[in-house]
């Protein structure tokens, strides 16, 4: 069990801001080879996306060779960072997309690796609120 005192630790949470912003970086200039690096290579890697799931690390690559870039002025509207642990953080958001009128949400689970911090479970979807 997790001592109290290990949740929300500033340390950890500024290393997965940083990843976190190197991500968006990526997605904002599609830059596939990052993108993928960003994600844990495994079978049970998984990412739910608006109109797809992709099971384990291969999938996900497939995915992104195929699928259209985020709108160039597509924008984070709230994101928070929970760390559980050294090793282990959550990150969700909400953004907003000029293709539509619903607000995007988004969550990804971070763990850290021997190769740094990887993507283990990534959620994207909309919701019937406006931004």
């Amino acid at each position: 069990m997790l001592a109290q005192d290990s949740f929300n630790r500033a340390a950890v949470i500024a290393e997965v801001r940083a990843v976190f912003e190197q991500y968006e970086a990526a997605l904002a200039r599609n830059d596939i080879e990052l993108l993928n690096a960003a994600f844990l290579h495994g079978a049970t890697t998984v990412r739910f996306g608006i109109a797809e799931q992709d099971y384990g690390f291969e999938a996900i690559a497939a995915y992104r060779r195929t699928a259209a870039p985020v709108h160039p002025q597509r924008r984070l509207l709230h994101t928070v960072i929970s760390s559980f642990g050294p090793d282990m953080a959550c990150v969700s958001c909400e953004f907003s997309d000029p293709s539509t009128a619903r607000t995007g949400r988004q969550m990804q689970t971070w763990v850290r690796t021997a190769q740094g911090w990887r993507i283990a479970c990534a959620h994207v979807s909309l919701s019937n609120a406006a931004p």
